[in-house]
């Protein structure tokens, strides 16, 4: 049998234990010749051998510190040979010579051999064990038969009986040795298990979009994900664990806990979450028991359960984009088919205008024109909305003076309410172009505007739209409305299709803002951020758009960030 006992030689359990048993032998070396030293102090340095007994002890304490020093970092391999012989081969051979030269009846040096064996068991294989033993039983005979031994038979049986005991202790102590270090590698890889589904875990949880949350039986949090910290208005730097409040807007979440404590079976509940001065925020809660209590009991661990925490409003818009979706697909199917007729009434149209030569006639022909164009481009949009990619057929987009763009689509917004239409206009971009369709962003401001006008407040300068040139040079635009911040659950889902804090809103209002910028190189943001008025620091919403600049200022970088 070749199973080593301890691990490879390079191992750390392997090189903690040849230095342990390096140190061993420097500590029984200087124990032997201390007691030498002290027997030949009291009066037996008469004794024939004496001073060959000490030369030996303290040959053997040499060896022994010259191995500890130079040999402690570089463990033998457990095979049997030749590099055994600095330490099991001294000791065997000194401890012999130790025995030999004692006189008869005087200090018995043979359970030292224990030393030696004890090194091959652990740190070698079996063969080396039960060959250290083979080795130290014929020292003990080679000892029987050394002449002035005393009685044969008696040290023959007593040699026998001792070199029986070293093989024994061999066997065992090899068996015993390769067990535990079995028992370590298992728990070694069990740790590397426990490790990597720790790792495993704790990234699913940061990365999942729905809250997850390990409770105890009091309700106390142990362990939270970003979404789950966010879905509880827990700030992730306050860190874990805290406890639900029994009173707070969470009660029937920490009563749910309880419930499948006490059950031990999964529970589920659909529940209304309503913090201060925010709309109610719908949950559905699944929780799950780790395991029951009396395995809990058995494992000695401590019971604990698994929330799952799923926003409702994400549930439902999911369910509203796979509906709106097939709508999507339809209306694509009839934009594409509207395309035909629409090209032969526009031609028709071309034709009937070439005929006609009265004024009227002519222009109603131009009337017919028009929004056959305008019907053209409404389609088309329904078509690329649909594909939901930039289009690139399309001939790119003339330079359009930003300002003079803005101010045009303000006006003309505001003409339709003047009354509640007000808002305070900063344009400090007069001189620069953007590339960008002209309509397109009109619909896109104007899509801005109307969400703003929707949440801001009464004053007169609740609503401020401004351009502005960035320091690397880029035009922007800005929409600022002093509304009430937006849920977290709602922010992380702005600009996603079909996703609307409203129920009778479609979602794709912001979605088709951000195609459009897209589609024409730009980039729209939203930040919460504050602006001095004349009342004073006003916290509101702002919508940014940061656009490709014609001319020179079109080399800027293209991953430049918008400024609040």
């Amino acid at each position: 049998m070749a199973e080593r006992a301890a691990g490879t030689p390079g191992s750390p359990s392997f090189l903690r234990l040849w230095q342990g048993f390096l140190t061993a032998r420097v500590m029984v070396a200087l124990a032997l010749l201390v007691l030498l030293v002290l027997g030949n102090a009291v009066g037996q340095a008469s004794q024939p051998g004496q001073p060959l007994l000490l030369a030996c002890a303290a040959a053997y304490f040499l060896a022994a510190v010259l191995l500890r020093i130079f040999g402690a970092g570089a463990p033998p391999p457990p095979q049997p040979g030749l590099h055994w012989l600095p330490s099991i081969g001294v000791d065997v051979l000194l401890i012999g010579v130790l025995q030999a030269l004692q006189p008869s009846g005087a200090m018995n040096f043979t359970p030292l051999f224990g030393l030696p064996l004890l090194l091959a068991s652990v740190l070698g294989t079996l063969t080396l064990a039960l060959g250290t033993a083979a080795g130290a039983t014929l020292m003990l005979l080679a000892w029987a038969m050394w002449p002035g031994a005393g009685d044969g038979a008696t040290q023959y049986l007593q040699a026998a009986l001792t070199g029986t005991g070293y093989f024994l202790v061999a066997y065992l102590a090899h068996q015993l040795a390769a067990r535990l270090t079995s028992e370590q590698r298992v728990a070694h890889l069990s740790q590397v298990d426990a490790r990597t589904q720790r790792a495993v875990s704790a990234l699913v949880m940061q990365h999942v979009d729905d809250g997850v949350l390990v409770l105890d039986s009091a309700g106390t949090v142990r362990l939270a994900n970003p979404a789950a910290l966010l879905l509880l208005e827990q700030e992730a730097a306050a860190g874990v664990p805290f406890t639900l409040s029994v009173r707070g807007a969470w009660a029937p979440v920490l009563h749910l806990v309880r419930e499948t404590f006490a059950l031990q079976v999964p529970q589920t509940l659909d529940v209304n979450i309503a913090h201060e001065g925010q709309s109610p925020m719908a949950l559905r809660v699944r929780c799950w028991p780790t395991h029951t209590r009396a395995a809990a009991r058995e494992a000695d661990d401590e019971p604990l359960c698994v929330m799952f925490l799923h926003d409702l409003r994400e549930m439902q818009a999911r369910l509203r984009t796979e509906k709106l979706a097939a709508m999507g697909r339809m209306s694509a199917a009839v934009a594409h088919e509207i395309r035909n007729p629409l090209a032969a009434i526009s031609q028709a149209g071309q034709l009937l205008d070439e005929d006609l030569t009265d004024p009227g006639h002519r222009r109603l022909t131009a009337l017919v024109r028009q929004n056959v164009e305008r019907l053209v481009r409404i389609t088309e949009d329904v078509l690329d909305i649909a594909r939901v990619q930039q289009v690139s057929d399309r001939p790119p987009a003339a330079a359009v003076p930003l300002d003079t763009a803005v101010r045009q689509i303000w006006l003309d917004w505001q003409a339709h309410d003047p009354a509640r239409r007000r808002a305070t206009l900063a344009l400090n971009a007069p001189r620069m172009s953007v590339v960008f369709d002209a309509e397109h962003l009109r619909r896109v401001l104007t899509n801005l505007l109307d969400n703003a006008l929707r949440y801001m407040g009464p004053h007169d300068d609740s609503l401020c739209l401004s351009t502005r040139i960035t320091p690397a040079g880029r035009a922007g635009l800005q929409v600022w409305s002093d509304g009430a911040p937006l849920d977290k659950s709602v922010e992380r889902h702005l600009f996603e299709p079909f996703f609307s804090s409203e129920s009778r809103s479609s979602g794709l209002g912001l979605y088709i803002c951000r195609e459009l910028c897209q589609r024409h190189g730009a980039s729209i943001g939203y930040q919460r951020g504050t602006r001095r008025l004349a009342r004073g620091e006003v916290p509101g919403n702002a919508f940014s758009v940061l656009f490709r600049s014609a001319g020179p200022a079109d080399a800027a970088a293209p991953f430049d960030t918008m400024q609040p």
